[in-house]
C-alpha cells in the first residue's frame, strides 16, 4: 500500500513467510472474528490481514458472566475460548476463501495430536497461515499453559510443520520466567514467525464482596497498559531468533505501530484498540504510520524494522 504525502510516496507494505501485506496491520484473534460477515468488515476497513477466533476440535461455551472487566487503561477478560469447533466453523471461513486479504487461522489444543488435526483443517479450509495459541493447559500438567514448557512449544511447532505445507505462526504468552527461550524453542520447531504477546495474567477484587469479579477470578489483561511489556518482548526476541516477528498489545495508534516495528516487527496485530478508536482503527493506524515515516524520513516499511538495534 502506498500512501501520498504531497509528492512524497511511502510504501507500507510488509512481508511475513512469504506473504504479503498490503500494510502492517493485523487483526488480532478473538476480536470481530467470530463469523464471516464481521470478518468481512475487518477487511474492509483496510486491514492487512486477519486472524479467526481461536478453535478448538469441539465447541466450547466459555466461562459463565461475568467475563469482561473494562479498566481505566485495559481491558480484563476471561472468556474461555467459546467457539463453535472446527468442523461448524468451516461455513464461516469458506466465505472468505477467495478474500485477497491473507486469513490466518488460529488453533488450540490440549495434545500435539489435537494441534496437527486442527492444522490440516484450517489448511483445507484455504487459510492463509495458522496461528498456534500456546496459551492453553496441557494434559500432560493440567493447569500450566503449553507456552511455558520449552520442549512441548518445539514440539507441537514441528509437529504441525510436518503436517501442513502453509506458514505456521507460534503466539507466546509473556507469563514465563524467560520469553526469548519459548521464542527460540518455536524457531528451533520450524516456526515461521512468533507472535508476541498474547495477554497478561490479572485480577481485579469487588471490594464490597471481597471477592475476584471474573467467574474464572484470573484473566488476561491487554489495552494500553501492556504496551511498553509487549515492546519490550518484541525487541528481547529480535535480538535472538531470525525470523519475523509480529507485535501485539496495547496498538491503538502509528506510533505505537512504529515502536512495535522498530523493535523488530515485521507487522502489528491490533484487538483492544478496535474497542477504543473503531473499526477505521485500520485506515487511520496506517495513515498514521506514513505520516510519522514522512516526517522521520522513511520512505519503505523494511528500512525501520529493528532499527532500534543499530
Amino acid at each position: 500500500m502506498y500512501l501520498t504525502f504531497g509528492v512524497t510516496l511511502i510504501d507500507i507494505t510488509t512481508k511475513i513467510a512469504g506473504i504479503r501485506l498490503k500494510n502492517p496491520t493485523i487483526l488480532a484473534s478473538g476480536i470481530m472474528d467470530e463469523d464471516a460477515g464481521s470478518m468481512k468488515r475487518i477487511i474492509e476497513c483496510d486491514a492487512g490481514a486477519i486472524v479467526t477466533k481461536s478453535i478448538g476440535l469441539n465447541a466450547r461455551e466459555g466461562y459463565p458472566n461475568p467475563t469482561v472487566i473494562e479498566l481505566d487503561y485495559g481491558i480484563l477478560n476471561a472468556m474461555g475460548l467459546p467457539n463453535p469447533g472446527i468442523k461448524q466453523y468451516q461455513q464461516e471461513i469458506v466465505q472468505l476463501k477467495n478474500s485477497k486479504t491473507p486469513v490466518i487461522g488460529s488453533i488450540y489444543g490440549a495434545i500435539t495430536k489435537e494441534f496437527i488435526e486442527l492444522a490440516k483443517k484450517m489448511e483445507d479450509y484455504s487459510v492463509t497461515a495458522l496461528e498456534l495459541n500456546l496459551s492453553c493447559p496441557h494434559a500432560k500438567s493440567y493447569g500450566l499453559e503449553l507456552g511455558c514448557d520449552p520442549k512441548l512449544v518445539q514440539e507441537i511447532t514441528s509437529s504441525v510443520k510436518d503436517q501442513v505445507s502453509i506458514p505456521v505462526f507460534v503466539k507466546i504468552s509473556p507469563n514465563v520466567t524467560n520469553i526469548v527461550k519459548i521464542a527460540k524453542a518455536a524457531e528451533d520447531g520450524n516456526a515461521d514467525a512468533i507472535v508476541a504477546i498474547n495477554t497478561v495474567k490479572g485480577m481485579k477484587i469487588d471490594l464490597e464482596l471481597g471477592k475476584p469479579i471474573l467467574s474464572n477470578k484470573i484473566g488476561g489483561y491487554s489495552g494500553m497498559a501492556i504496551k511498553p511489556i509487549g515492546i519490550r518482548c518484541v525487541y528481547d526476541i529480535a535480538k535472538n531468533i531470525n525470523i519475523p516477528i509480529i507485535g501485539v498489545g496495547g496498538i491503538t495508534t502509528g506510533e505505537d505501530a512504529l515502536e512495535y516495528i522498530m523493535a523488530g516487527a515485521s507487522a502489528v496485530q491490533i484487538g483492544s484498540g478496535v474497542y477504543y478508536r473503531g473499526l477505521d482503527i485500520f485506515k487511520k493506524v496506517c495513515v498514521e504510520i506514513g505520516q510519522l515515516m514522512k516526517a522521520y524520513g522513511y520512505k519503505n516499511l523494511p528500512e525501520i524494522i529493528g532499527v532500534a538495534h543499530k
